[in-house]
């Protein structure tokens, strides 16, 4: 039987009925103007990771930082027209675009906050899921195969990050997530490009998956978020067993992937690292900018730290039951 999600987290048919509706009338401007495009001029910072590793927090910080352009709440119901999404978002939030005053309440700062991934405020960033789905065949995070990679429509969707990058004026910074576990073929399908990998320790970004499950679905038993390579045998064993070889195998699948690509482009950081000194990871950010043509001699003005919310929460039965599950798949003792 399919899990169902709480509540709180299932989709609401009226707004995605509304938003088929603009996708439908805004789509084919939306491909007026991408046909001008071809390739984004600055490189363009993927967040890569996985759930629960601290990613939406990075890309709220990058968002607050007014250097990138970025993914909104709002622009996400623009999905199928960003361009157009970026346009109105800027007639109706960008200061540089005020008039009297009209629409000052529109407006609004960005915080630090979110659950589950999932921000408030028009604003503040989005996964921008539905933008990403119209080039790709897969709807959940999972590595595509060889005959699916042939299917995405890889020119439409540079050409896409090109027109946003052109209407925000700014390097184009996003989550991806949903193609997590083909990293090397977004490595080869941009001209320029950062992966800023985040890890977290590993018994805590298991700790906060299975709280995931939980609050998603009620329960442990539904799977959450992404699935590696070895998901076909890995969803029959119990909740701990799934969520521990789901970290493992998920970052041992990205480092894989990683080692291949020019460390130019790429910069792993630590979630505990980030939280502690965030201005020495935007140093880190900037030079690797810097190093791929970009004039981003830009000086760090934002939270001198983050709190750091790595605390066992299990009972001591689950935490040991981790700490084997991980003993089993990796030879190695995760230290607490």
């Amino acid at each position: 039987m399919q899990p169902v999600r709480q509540p709180q987290h299932q989709r609401n048919p009226q707004l995605e009925t509304l938003l088929q509706e603009i996708s439908g009338l805004l789509g084919p401007a939306e491909q007026q103007v991408a046909a001008r495009y071809r390739m984004p001029t600055h490189p363009v910072v993927l967040v890569m990771g996985l759930p629960r590793c601290g990613s939406t927090l990075t890309m709220q910080w990058l968002a607050a930082s007014g250097r990138f352009a970025y993914p909104s709440n709002l622009l996400s119901r623009f999905y199928a027209a960003p361009y157009v999404g970026v346009r109105i978002q800027q007639l109706l939030t960008d200061p540089a675009f005020s008039f009297g005053n009209e629409l000052h309440d529109l407006a609004a700062s960005i915080d630090f906050a979110s659950t589950l991934g999932k921000t408030r405020g028009a604003l503040a960033p989005n996964e921008f899921w539905y933008f990403w789905r119209r080039f790709i065949p897969n709807i959940e995070p999972r590595r595509l195969t060889d005959e699916e990679l042939a299917e995405v429509r890889s020119s439409e969707f540079a050409a896409e990050l090109a027109a946003l990058e052109a209407a925000f004026g700014k390097p184009l910074a996003m989550k991806g997530l949903i193609l997590a576990l083909n990293i090397s073929f977004l490595d080869q399908l941009l001209d320029k490009v950062l992966f800023l990998h985040l890890r977290r320790h590993p018994f805590y970004n298991i700790q906060s998956l299975l709280e995931s499950r939980e609050r998603y679905y009620g329960d442990r038993a539904g799977w959450y978020s992404i699935k590696p390579p070895e998901y076909d045998w890995l969803v029959g064993e119990d909740p701990i067993t799934q969520v521990v070889g789901q970290v493992v195998f998920t970052h041992q699948a990205m480092a894989a992937d990683l080692a291949q690509i020019d460390a130019a482009r790429q910069l792993a950081v630590s979630y505990e690292a980030f939280c502690a000194d965030p201005a020495g990871v935007w140093d880190q950010l900037t030079g690797r900018l810097r190093a791929q043509g970009l004039d981003a001699d830009w000086p760090y003005d934002g939270p001198d730290r983050f709190p750091d919310t790595n605390q066992v929460r299990l009972p001591a039965g689950d935490v040991q039951a981790i700490l084997d599950a991980y003993r089993r798949f990796t030879g190695e003792q995760l230290a607490l």
